[in-house]
């Protein structure tokens, strides 16, 4: 099958790449003319764990092609995606300007039927909007419009798209509707359903699968911190209440928030969504406020110990990326960390496999940048983790104890053993469960005028 895909983002550059592993032939539409000339050369902008294989091979097939021009890739395609950015206004609300300017084109430049389909994460009633902007310049028999929420993962967004849980499609037409369940059909041969449904429906799914994710990590966040304060153990709570079969394992982990262009955006755009309706939801607001205050934990960490004024203090971060497995920092943790210690006087270096480019495109020179994790440490006065790369996990702790100032170690991600910590003699502050070798802190050198508050529980 022809299949034009407008827009090379995340959701936009996987979904073209993956259509053409399976044999369809792929144009991806752009209006920047760098990233065009990259991707023809074989190169992702992004970082996605195997996109680049795939990429390759698809181009060297001639199946996957590239180009800025909107008539010719959207010429012979039988399905057209709009997969464009949608991003939060200031009152959290969705911005169709893209989708719809899109939409308005293509009206114009029709000239047989097609399907077009929204893959961008868009609220409830946008499929009826750009078939309104359509239906104004072109007859409404050369087109319908379907909704087909993403539900990709960052960091396994090929494995997402090639073996989905759930396919959501949202048409009236049963004509898209054959033409959709074609399309998807190499996708869900191991059984996982196609599920159709109306439009607005559908719509509603993406955001209701996002805001419920966003709910329970949240959650977690907050019997985390309650832990903390009544002596209890949060990785014990979590596998006492996963273990539930109607609870279930995942997004249960405790740490410093979610973030990333998908939670974040997407729980906003739903609480507008219901403000817009008159509906107060509760739950929705409240995980918004929950995972704001989360994102500071590690900074009052820090300062609790080391005081609120950082001056003359250094401090290695390890790890700046929302998440592993991917380079974006869009409403990362990292963000927050840095700017509070920074504002307290503290100087930084940081290390990240991928996402240090972005970071220093913010911050330039405020901070540094470290060759690896090691060179990281040299001579700070404590180890913050934000992100839990896999090469965290298991390292050097002799070489980390000889470099840090003094053996202390925040862990917004729980990534070592309250058993490993203690054996290795590190002052160790984790989310959710006991600080370990409080007496470190008399060895650490604070000014007469520091306060260190109370804790409440933590001693």
């Amino acid at each position: 099958m022809k299949i034009s895909i407008i827009g090379t983002g995340y959701v936009g550059l996987v979904t073209g790449t993956c259509f053409a592993e399976t044999g369809n032939n792929v144009v991806c539409i752009d209006i920047n003319d760098d990233k065009i000339n990259q991707l023809k050369a074989g190169k992702s902008p992004i970082y996605e764990p195997g996109l680049d294989v795939l990429l390759e091979r698809n181009i060297k097939e001639k199946r996957l092609e590239f180009t800025t021009n909107l008539a010719e890739g959207i010429k012979d395609a039988k399905v057209i995606f709009l997969a464009l950015p949608t991003p939060p206004g200031k009152d959290g609300s969705a911005d169709l300007q893209f989708v719809l300017n899109v939409a308005e084109q293509l009206s114009t430049i029709i000239t047989s039927y097609k399907v077009i389909v929204n893959k961008s994460t868009v609220p409830v009633g946008t499929a009826e909007k750009v078939t309104a902007v359509m239906s104004q310049k072109l007859s409404r028999d050369l087109f319908d419009v379907v909704s087909n929420p993403e539900f990709l993962r960052e960091g396994v967004a090929v494995e997402d798209f090639l073996k989905p849980d759930r396919v959501v499609l949202g048409t009236s037409s049963e004509k898209a509707k054959k033409i959709m369940d074609e399309l998807y059909q190499p996708f869900v041969r191991q059984g996982n359903p196609i599920y159709f449904m109306d439009e607005r429906s559908s719509e509603m799914t993406k955001y209701a699968a996002n805001a419920y994710l966003a709910m329970r990590i949240s959650f977690m966040n907050e019997m985390a911190n309650l832990c903390e304060k009544v002596g209890a153990n949060v990785d014990w709570v979590r596998v006492g209440i996963g273990s539930d079969s109607r609870i279930g394992k995942r997004f249960l982990f405790p740490g410093v928030g979610y973030g990333g262009s998908c939670f974040p955006k997407d729980v906003k755009a739903l609480g507008q969504t219901a403000r817009e309706y008159d509906y107060d939801f509760q739950i929705v607001n409240t995980v918004m406020k929950v995972n704001d205050r989360q994102k500071t934990m590690l900074g009052k960490k820090v300062k609790e110990l080391f005081g609120n004024d950082l001056s003359g203090r250094t401090f290695a971060i390890w790890g700046l990326a929302f998440k592993p497995e991917t380079d974006d920092i869009r409403e990362a943790p990292s963000l927050y960390l840095i700017e509070e210690l920074l504002a307290a006087g503290a100087k930084l270096t940081a290390f990240d496999p991928e996402a240090m480019d972005n970071i220093k495109a913010i911050f330039g020179d405020k901070i540094s940048f470290a060759a690896d994790q090691y060179e990281c440490v040299k001579g700070a006065d404590a180890l913050v983790i934000v992100t839990e790369w896999s090469e965290f996990r298991n390292p050097d702790f002799e070489q980390i104890t000889a470099s840090l100032k003094y053996p202390v170690v925040f862990d917004g991600r729980n990534v070592y053993t309250l058993e490993k910590m203690q054996e290795l003699g590190f002052y160790y502050e984790s989310i959710g469960r006991k600080t370990i070798h409080e007496q470190v802190r008399n060895t650490i050198e604070l000014p007469q005028t520091t306060i260190v508050r109370d804790r409440g529980g933590l001693d």
